[in-house]
């Protein structure tokens, strides 16, 4: 396609944008409305994401170690652990160190525990983490036969539970946005739609002067395109401004601490993108769904 022809359409699009005022508003709030709700899903699963990695991350088994055992047998028992399949890491914990965390963690009331440093009764504790965290129960297992071992410990029912709510959680979320972006697409068509049948006469002019059907075509696809980029820097606007301020008030807010968000850079511009794609992807596909199966041009 030559370039003036392709210049022409899109002038004529943009046209076409200005003759349909309503129309036009009816579209852009159309596609601007689902794909706020696109976008709020959005973040909402990829912070929760965020939650359930960051948690899945912090599950770590912990091997206790006898209390008799000497150095030696601690360095054996080491060279065991590190032989074992889906091992990633392994960090070695000493009962006296346990203990500081253990008295830190409680704060003031960590004091009255002040006099077990003389008769520490802690174990020590090689602290190991799975190559993936759905791998931890796997590791657990294998540790448990391992000599000089008391105990193994790594909270299975609570992994549990974190696991089948997090996998839950992340399916809810992509069928709930596969969802909406479908509703969307369908809305903008049956919407495209309405604006071309009022424009039928029009069309059947064109038809009876020669005009191609690639030629009507592509002005409505260069109207489908902007109404769908339109309606989505709208929900882009908003989203970013409440997102910065969410994200200030839950940094700043000590009660909130324990629940990091994902920064706002890059997170808006990545949904800022993702959003002009399906608004541009639903905007293109609308025109030509319409034109091709409701007006049979």
């Amino acid at each position: 396609m030559k370039g003036r022809t392709l210049i022409r359409h899109g002038k004529e699009g943009v046209k076409s944008l200005a003759r349909n005022g309503w129309m036009t508003f009816a579209s852009i709030s159309a596609v601007a409305i689902m794909l706020l709700m696109v976008g709020v899903f959005l973040l909402l699963i990829l912070n929760l994401n965020h939650f359930a990695t960051s948690v899945e991350e912090d599950v770590e088994v912990r091997v206790f170690i006898d209390l008799t055992a000497t150095e030696e047998q601690r360095e054996e028992l080491l060279q065991e652990i590190e032989q074992i399949h889906n091992v990633e890491s392994i960090t070695f914990l000493p009962k006296e160190e346990g203990l500081e965390q253990f008295i830190d963690s409680l704060g003031e009331q960590g004091e009255v525990f002040e006099t077990l440093r003389d008769e520490n009764p802690l174990y020590d504790v090689f602290v190991v983490r799975a190559v993936t965290p759905q791998l931890t129960e796997e590791v657990a297992t294998n540790l448990e036969p391992l000599p000089y071992v008391v105990e193994v410990g790594y909270g299975k029912d609570v992994v549990d539970q974190l696991f089948s709510f997090t996998s839950l959680a992340r399916q809810v979320g992509f069928f709930l946005i596969v969802g909406l972006m479908f509703t969307t697409m369908f809305l903008i068509a049956n919407t495209i739609k309405i604006t071309i049948v009022a424009r039928k006469r029009e069309i059947k002019i064109m038809k009876l002067v020669g005009a191609t059907n690639s030629f009507i075509r592509w002005p409505f696809f260069v109207e489908g395109l902007l109404l769908g980029v339109l309606g989505a820097l709208i929900p882009i606007g908003i989203l970013a401004f409440g997102y910065s301020k969410l994200h200030d008030s839950f940094t700043g807010n000590l009660d909130l601490m324990f629940i990091e968000l994902l920064p706002s850079s890059p997170l808006v511009y990545q949904v800022t993108a993702i959003l002009l794609a399906i608004g541009a992807f639903i905007g293109i596909w609308g025109s030509m769904m319409s034109v091709r199966k409701f007006l049979k041009v």
